[in-house]
């Protein structure tokens, strides 16, 4: 993956996102109230990956909500807040095991919330009563459709293809590539959108992914470049042509995602940076 970070304008993005996370790390707020910090940048990113999926709701309506199972916007909103929660708590499994990791984070985005039927498949009464769909947790299966609001306009790979994309993926994140984090995370987000592997929240997983590369990676330690906040506010539109940009696998297509994901990540470290001046003026 080396020969990505050549790309024209790569090494622009990843100076350009080492800067904008330097400058959160350099608030004087980071040196006593990081964790804050972190813990905003999560609910922000969440509240952002969300709306990528079509549940743009107000973030002190987030705040406010207890119940996330009443309809399908506040089911996305329950399953985008499940999996940023998860995600910081499988760092070490990502490196290790990242198709596990991946598997994971779609159970807890499904939460046990209705899915479609598929293939004919009926679901399963689990733990405390919740239903488990058999496509739950695992990659779909042929004849399985995808419902994925966010997802691109491209056609679905075989499921085939996708296992063995999958499969190349998790090389790629287990023997390392000498790629900055930036490209890594850019490239994960992307492949697991092109392929849409689950049935479901694909768009949820592929951003919590993201976000977990660039935070194990060393760029972001501290989660507080939420790329979630980023993608969101340069537009569902923007983001789905910057898919189709990757998905077209030529070089510049590839160099414009890796910029989309790259400003992305830019504009979440910004969004903290706004976090980091409302505490110090006692306004969060």
């Amino acid at each position: 993956m080396l020969p990505l970070a050549e790309l024209p304008g790569a090494a622009e993005a990843v100076a350009g996102m080492r800067k904008a996370v330097d400058r959160v790390y350099g608030h004087r707020v980071m040196r006593r109230r990081s964790a804050e910090v972190s813990s905003e940048a999560a609910l922000r990113g969440a509240r952002a990956s969300a709306a990528l999926a079509g549940a743009d709701w107000a973030l002190e309506e987030v705040r406010r909500r207890g119940d996330f199972s009443a309809d399908p916007e506040a089911r996305i909103m329950g399953a985008a807040l499940r999996v940023s929660a998860e995600a910081g708590q499988l760092l070490d499994i990502w490196r290790a095991s990242p198709l596990r990791v991946l598997a994971r984070l779609h159970l807890v985005a499904a939460g046990g919330a209705p899915l479609g039927a598929s293939a004919g498949t009926a679901g399963r009464t689990g733990t405390a009563g919740r239903v488990e769909h058999p496509a739950v947790g695992r990659p779909r299966l042929a004849g399985e459709d995808v419902d994925d609001p966010d997802g691109p306009a491209l056609p679905l790979p075989s499921v085939d293809e996708t296992a063995a994309r999958l499969e190349a993926l998790a090389r790629l994140v287990v023997s390392g590539s000498g790629a900055p984090a930036l490209v890594t995370a850019a490239v994960v987000h992307g492949e697991l959108m092109a392929l849409r592997p689950f049935t479901s929240h694909n768009g949820v997983v592929a951003r919590a992914a993201e976000r977990i590369v660039l935070v194990g990676g060393g760029l972001d330690p501290k989660g507080v470049a939420p790329c979630e906040v980023g993608h969101a506010e340069q537009g569902a539109e923007a983001y789905r042509e910057a898919l189709g940009d990757y998905a077209s696998g030529t070089a510049a297509g590839m160099a414009r995602w890796i910029a989309h994901c790259g400003r992305a990540a830019e504009l979440g470290a910004r969004e903290s940076v706004a976090v980091c001046e409302a505490l110090q003026r006692g306004a969060a």
